[in-house]
């Protein structure tokens, strides 16, 4: 086993991960040695298939737009479920984020006074969603990965996959790690680490996410013991291409698609008649499945999957051309289809993850529900849950609370090494020896578990059951399907005995982390007897703000998951009726 020495390690390479490995070194100085920790090529992270934009208020006066306004959208998005000191910091700070990134040579589009251009998105009261065509997260992601080339700091390590976090009572020492490419185990200890691995929707069946979007970081986090939050909340995002799942960027309405079912009719009328296409997702969301369910729906004949129309057609060419072209690149590429000239066939799809890690507002991963957190260990992006989306999140909120924390964490992590000079022990090697053994048991098992069908098992029964709509009997019924799935993985048999470019082992790892963050999300939605944002019961339509007005936290204990709650935080907006 190799042993190498940092003074952070940052886990994830998409644009929470890099932002925070760039705001580290600035910080310092450029005074750190920083590992970047990414399991597939750092460019091929999740982020780079951001589409829509990233949200801030750039021009309060033009725009007749403010901090203030962008909050309260938030929060009455989150159907009040987010932490509204959170928000508040979020709002505060994308403006700025937004300005740097334009220094690090993103090409926002632009208005004809040369101002950044911005686009209208579900549930904002104003346009305030600047963007770079349709491929907004790749053009971020390029500025970050060649700013990255330029710190002698930063050291990637590409195709490396962690399978363990190093703590001894509440103090960071390290990561094992696995090369892809080599096969080889690698200890990296270091004074620090940044958890920022994205989302796990992959444990659903149909998704717009990338096949490494399968949550390691979280279920890292959850094996050592430390506490997850709101992990009932998966996002799903009203319109992905059916059959494959690609995503149709909510930047399409938010140019001027429209949703229309099988009598021709603009269906979102009934549903939210002030935002119509533009409600936020989780009500389109519904929507469409309503629609479907009423038999107001279309059927693909080869996948069986039900859908409804987007439309484009009435859209100028020019506009698609300038500003949706991936979508337009997309749509006749995979399926034939000009969207200028015919529907395209959506339905909602497993986008985003609102649960994750429990870290307090500078990013700090806590110990529990108290005021304590982890030292050395901080999170951001997706596998965090700050909170500033609450139930349901608003689309492009997202890159800005990447951006945001990206920079507060990574500059957090270079005042904390500053001040923290580790002392390297025995107990990092020990632990990391410890899972090299595990490793190998995996390897040499020779169970009769296959673990790509244990995926599909558990894919199949996160579609039916914890779908837009839930029912309590059928939480219960997920609950049992996973369950047996989780403990016939004991028994996974690894069919590549090799360590050299096993994909098969790094497979079973990912398998192993999804089903255990899709029993969580099984057991916290199990509990919730009320709908709010992205969790929808049947029993229990309505939200019930005396009972379920905070936040779930589950921790992994020794006899079973410990699930409890914490309060809200509310600073200035009391929870109101959601209406649109």
């Amino acid at each position: 086993m190799q042993v190498l020495d940092f003074d952070v390690v940052v886990l994830g390479s998409g644009i929470a991960g890099m932002t925070s490995a760039i705001h580290a070194e600035l910080e310092s100085s450029e005074k750190l040695r920083i590992a970047l920790v990414s399991k597939i090529h750092a460019m091929r992270s999740h982020s780079v298939a951001a589409e829509g934009g990233i949200s801030g208020v750039l021009y309060p006066t033009e725009n007749k737009d403010s901090e203030q306004l962008h909050a309260y959208d938030t929060i009455k998005g989150s159907d009040y479920l987010a932490d509204q000191d959170a928000v508040e910091m979020l709002v505060r700070n994308a403006p700025n984020e937004i300005k740097f990134f334009e220094h690090l040579g993103v090409p926002w589009n632009r208005n004809e006074d040369g101002r950044i251009n911005e686009r209208a998105f579900g549930g904002m009261s104003v346009p305030r969603t600047a963007f770079a065509a349709d491929k907004t997260g790749f053009f971020m992601m390029r500025a970050l990965y060649d700013e990255l080339t330029l710190h002698k700091g930063v050291e990637i390590f590409h195709e490396h996959i962690v399978t363990s976090l190093i703590i001894n009572k509440g103090k960071f020492l390290g990561v094992h790690a696995l090369d892809i490419a080599t096969g080889e185990s690698k200890l990296i200890r270091a004074g620090a680490c940044v958890i920022a691995t994205g989302g796990f929707s992959r444990v659903y069946d149909f998704t717009t996410t990338s096949y490494s979007s399968t949550g390691d970081g979280i279920a890292l986090a959850y094996r050592s013991g430390l506490p997850l939050k709101d992990m009932e909340f998966v996002q799903f995002h009203p319109t992905a291409l059916v059959p494959s799942g690609i995503l149709i960027s909510e930047a399409a309405r938010g140019e001027g698609a429209h949703l229309t079912n099988a009598d021709g009719k603009r269906f979102m009328e009934t549903y939210a008649k002030s935002k119509m296409e533009l409600a936020p997702r989780d009500i389109v969301s519904r929507a469409i499945v309503t629609e479907i369910q009423k038999g107001r729906g279309f059927s693909d004949r080869l996948s069986g999957l039900d859908y409804v129309h987007l439309d484009l057609m009435h859209l100028d060419q020019k506009l698609i051309d300038e500003r949706l072209p991936m979508i337009s690149d997309i749509s006749k590429k995979m399926l034939g289809i000009d969207p200028a000239k015919e529907p395209l066939p959506v339905r909602p799809a497993a986008h985003f993850t609102m649960g994750g890690i429990h870290t307090n507002i500078h990013g700090n991963i806590m110990l529990g529900s108290g005021p304590r957190h982890a030292t050395g260990l901080w999170a951001a992006g997706e596998c965090a849950c700050v909170s500033v989306h609450g139930s349901n999140r608003l689309g492009s909120n997202s890159l800005s609370q990447c951006a945001v924390w990206g920079r507060i964490v990574g500059k957090a992590v270079a005042k904390h090494v500053a001040q923290n000079r580790t002392r390297q022990s025995n107990f990092a090697t020990d632990r990391a020896w410890e899972e090299e053994r595990r490793i190998e048991e995996m390897l040499s098992g020779d169970g009769g578990e296959d673990p790509y069908a244990l995926l599909a098992e558990l894919q199949g029964a996160m579609g039916k059951y914890l779908y837009v709509y839930r029912e309590m009997a059928s939480m219960a019924h997920a609950k049992k399907i996973i369950s047996g799935i989780r403990s016939r993985f004991s028994r996974v048999y690894i069919k590549d005995k090799k360590r050299l470019y096993n994909t098969n082992l790094r497979d079973a790892l990912e398998i192993g982390s999804m089903i255990d963050l899709g029993m969580l999300v099984a057991e916290c939605a199990s509990r919730r007897t009320e709908s709010r944002g992205a969790h929808a019961v049947r029993e229990y339509p309505d939200r019930d703000d005396k009972r379920w007005l905070k936040h779930t936290l589950v921790q992994k204990g020794m006899a079973g998951n410990r699930i409890g709650y914490i309060p809200v935080k509310i600073t200035r907006w009391k929870p109101q009726p959601r209406v649109y």
